[in-house]
């Protein structure tokens, strides 16, 4: 029954990998009418990387229909990404015929759901001592392992990794003037007192008892760079791959949605800032089309309603480096090469859980008000139970000798929502996915008509573009003509010889077909919305019978009809 809740499902925790396949295969075994399960690919380690289709079976095979991609944890430790992806295909199919948003979604449109592209980074970073690597569990860019450096370890036992507080004259770090609990920046004239050095806890590789460095971490890949879009060398950029797609996990990745034209939009889910990221990422808005920098504007604008989380460019306010931009990343590649409306959603702000409003995400790693430490300490206190933040503690290291451990736990707090924070912090996004959908051009019959003509038969399929966006989805994709029009078909059944059809084309291209996002705002007696949603498809046939229609567009889906002629 719709709306009956039947599978346990916990919103609260993370699922590894065999708990997750369990999960999805229940969806698909509980929902058959809706879900189906499929592998699109293998990863590294070869664990199948689980694609749900989500869609109404009896109104259409997800191919015909428009379809909206959303993935998830493509970062092996950013694991809230998986849960968004399920919470909204729990959503799709616990709500159907409850919410009418829903139902009209699967009706007319299909969701391809990834929850974890990254199965193996993921099921690292969810072991009960935790191994966090950026993405994939190869060595890469080298197979030997880093003889010297430190190694984030927990080594003390208490499964967590935290910080390590070293007292030495030069440090650049002092006892919080604010709350000694804390540590702040040392000031350019502070140059009476004690100071600190702060490193991850860990153990030292080789140490020659006085060089403090980072061991190289020797699986080095970032799989949100190793897109085809403007993909560049690890000389570069860090962590790109061997070439674009080098990567299992990419690859299935672009397969799976090249092999689906109909997609339409798409969001990866990732962590944290509490932002909806959009492209360019490599060059300023100017350069894209202006007609696509407006729709992504609005539907920022319908995402922050929606989620609470302000949507922001790539290029103009999430850079590293002022100086630095980012290349071969998912939402570049899709927007540019499949031109689809194509966003990250960066999950989880600490920051605004303590009531920090006015901050510019990457920015604020770099230089941020001590105050702000302050406020998140206290929100540790107060809603954490203190877990976020762990006073310093003595322990004796191995090489080190008598430091000190604790600071802020990032694995609990930042890198992820805690637990209890899991499911209202993920639950907004899937209802904007599902606006986006709706948003997605759909191909509509409006008419058909049959007229007899000096002996023969004019037949007339009228079909409509009854989406917002237009059958191109975006501007660029009609610039680089990513997708042909509306096609149209005409057949009868057990005759393949096409002797009876005297005009018209067997297979036939229209146009693109316009949705209303163009449509200005006023126009004080001077708007003319033409009927460039719509195109007349007619064939003149010479003899009776039942002809078969068809009408179908690669992103804006497939319609169907038959006409009796005499």
């Amino acid at each position: 029954m719709a709306g009956e809740a039947v599978i346990a499902i916990e919103f609260n925790r993370y699922y590894r990998y065999a708990e997750l396949t369990e999960l999805l295969r229940a969806y698909a075994e509980k929902y058959p009418g809706l879900v189906d399960l499929v592998s699109i690919g293998k990863s590294h380690e070869g664990r199948d990387i689980w694609m749900v289709e989500v869609t109404r079976k009896s109104t259409g095979p997800a191919n015909e229909k428009p379809a909206f991609w959303c993935d998830g944890n493509i970062h092996a430790s950013e694991v809230s990404a998986s849960t968004a992806v399920l919470h909204l295909l729990n959503r799709l199919c616990t709500t159907d015929g409850l919410d009418p948003n829903v139902t009209r979604a699967l009706d007319t449109r299909a969701f391809y759901l990834v929850p974890r592209l990254n199965p193996d980074g993921a099921e690292w970073a969810l072991e009960d001592v935790p191994r966090i690597v950026r993405s994939g569990t190869r060595h890469y860019p080298y197979l030997e392992e880093d003889p010297y450096g430190l190694e984030r370890r927990d080594m003390d036992g208490d499964g967590r990794i935290l910080q390590m507080r070293i007292q030495d004259p030069n440090g650049p770090w002092k006892v919080s003037t604010l709350n000694p609990r804390l540590m702040e920046r040392r000031k350019p004239t502070d140059h009476e007192g004690t100071f600190y050095r702060l490193i991850p806890e860990g153990e030292l590789q080789n140490f020659d008892g006085l060089t403090l460095q980072p061991k190289r971490i020797p699986q080095g890949l970032d799989f949100n760079r190793n897109f085809p879009s403007a993909w560049r060398q690890e000389h570069e950029q860090h962590g790109a791959g061997d070439y674009p797609t080098s990567e299992p996990e990419i690859r299935a990745a672009v397969q799976a949605i090249t092999d689906r034209p109909n997609i339409c939009g798409a969001i990866t889910f990732h962590t944290f800032s509490g932002v909806h990221l959009r492209p360019p990422s490599r060059m300023p808005d100017d350069d894209i089309p202006s007609e696509d920098l407006w729709v992504y504007k609005e539907f920022g604008t319908q995402g922050e309603a929606m989620t609470g989380y302000p949507a922001i460019s790539n290029y103009h306010e999430f850079k590293y480096h002022p100086k630095e931009v980012i290349t071969g990343v998912f939402d570049d590649w899709a927007y540019e090469h499949r031109g689809i409306f194509a966003w990250t959603t960066e999950l989880w702000s600490p920051q605004r859980q303590a009531g920090i409003t006015d901050y510019k995400y990457i920015e604020w790693f770099r230089d941020h008000p001590h105050t702000d430490d302050v406020k998140l300490l206290e929100w540790s206190d107060a809603k954490l139970g203190g877990r976020g933040y762990i006073d310093w503690y003595p322990y004796e290291h191995p090489q080190l000798g008598a430091i000190e451990l604790g600071g802020f736990d990032a694995h609990y707090a930042f890198r992820n929502p805690p637990p209890d924070f899991l499911e209202a912090e993920v639950a907004p996004h899937g209802e904007w996915a599902i606006w986006q959908a709706l948003a997605s051009p759909k191909l509509e019959i409006r008419e058909t008509g049959v007229n007899e003509v000096g002996g023969t038969y004019r037949i007339r399929l009228v079909v409509q573009n009854t989406g917002y966006l237009p059958t191109t989805v975006s501007r660029i994709a009609a610039n680089k003509k990513l997708c042909r029009g509306v096609l149209g078909e005409i057949s009868r059944e057990g005759d393949s010889d096409y002797a009876w059809l005297a005009a018209g084309k067997i297979r036939d291209e229209g146009p693109q077909l316009t949705g209303w996002s163009h449509i200005t705002a006023s126009g004080f007696g001077w708007q003319m919305n033409s009927t460039d949603d719509r195109h007349v498809f007619e064939w003149i046939v010479t003899e009776p019978g039942e002809y078969h229609l068809l009408a179908k567009h690669d992103r804006a889906g497939t319609v169907r009809t038959h006409v009796r002629v005499g």
